[in-house]
């Protein structure tokens, strides 16, 4: 009987040393939340939120508030172990002045939901309340709001409700890029307008160098498509301009201008016959101061000559 006894206590030891290696290896083990329902019956939606905040696993998050005595630090993880890391606290409650640690939630009862542009995080199962709540467990709820400039920043408490009967919580907040819903990028309408637009002008450009190189033959700048408009492009702006912006017509006849040799017309010869030309004048005076008859006759002759009239009451 000694071999078989022998057997027996060498599988005990045996067994005893699996069963330390298990418990060794599970209390080693990070712990992540536990989501309400049996293993593998989860809610594929919580489940979806859980892997969305995994960036978040390995970072811790402090905030301190309070003032002498009552000076507390708040420690929070997203699915992972705060604190002293054998209790399987997600967020836990430190007394400042006596080191005492409070478990607020832990990550074996965790709930998560979210909406547009914040997730909630819920931790319950934490220590009981002494005199407040019904000494029910204490619950932490988080609101992780959307911040796109920051993966995770701003964990402050909130507030603590324990004023109730039950229901009590502690509320914090927390900004992170992960609570943001997926930005949807659309063009607008002058982004497609010129997308359009651009293509449009390069099916315009090539096609045209095309025909022009295979189907006409042209050289050199020859093969840009309707050169000689676009040669031409800037005074037609140009006009185009001058058309829409001066105000004042472009042929406007000036204020003051000269007249024309074919407006004078002819002039008549005759206007002036009525009038005495000054060297006939002087003569017919200094023969009439003179007196002299027969010189008077001859000045007649004279005048008449040159006036082709003489007035008969000179004499």
């Amino acid at each position: 009987m000694f071999p078989f006894y022998s057997s027996w206590r060498t599988r005990l030891l045996l067994l005893l040393l699996l069963a330390v290696a298990v418990r060794e290896s599970w209390q080693t083990e990070e712990k992540t939340c536990d989501l309400v329902g049996e293993k593998g019956k989860e809610s594929e939606k919580e489940l979806a939120l859980v892997k969305r905040l995994k960036p978040l696993f390995n970072k811790s998050f402090e905030s301190t508030v309070g003032q002498g005595s009552e000076t507390y630090i708040y420690i929070f993880r997203v699915c992972r172990e705060a604190g002293n890391h054998t209790s399987g606290a997600g967020l836990v409650q430190i007394n400042k002045s006596n080191g005492k640690e409070t478990v607020v939630g832990r990550l074996n009862e965790t709930h998560i939901f979210n909406g547009s542009n914040w997730i909630m995080l819920i931790y319950k199962g934490g220590d009981e309340y002494d005199n407040h709540c019904g000494k029910e467990q204490r619950r932490a709820v988080v609101m992780i709001s959307c911040n796109r400039h920051t993966l995770a920043d701003n964990f402050n408490p909130v507030s603590e409700e324990r004023g109730k009967v039950q229901d009590c919580f502690y509320l914090f907040e927390m900004d992170s890029s992960l609570a943001c819903s997926p930005e949807i990028s659309h063009l607008s309408v002058g982004s497609i307008l010129l997308v359009t637009f651009a293509s449009l002008v390069a099916v315009y450009v090539v096609g045209g160098f095309l025909y022009q190189r295979l189907v006409v033959g042209a050289k050199g700048m020859e093969q840009f498509p309707h050169l000689a408009f676009w040669q031409d492009l800037g005074n037609l702006v140009a006009d185009g301009c001058d058309f829409v912006c001066r105000s004042k017509p472009r042929n406007v006849p000036a204020a003051y201008r000269g007249v024309g040799d074919d407006q004078l017309g002819e002039e008549s010869e005759e206007r002036d016959d009525h009038l005495l030309p000054m060297h006939v004048v002087l003569t017919f005076f200094s023969i009439f101061w003179k007196g002299n008859g027969s010189r008077s006759g001859t000045s007649r002759a004279l005048l008449s000559s040159a006036l082709g009239h003489v007035p008969r009451n000179l004499d």
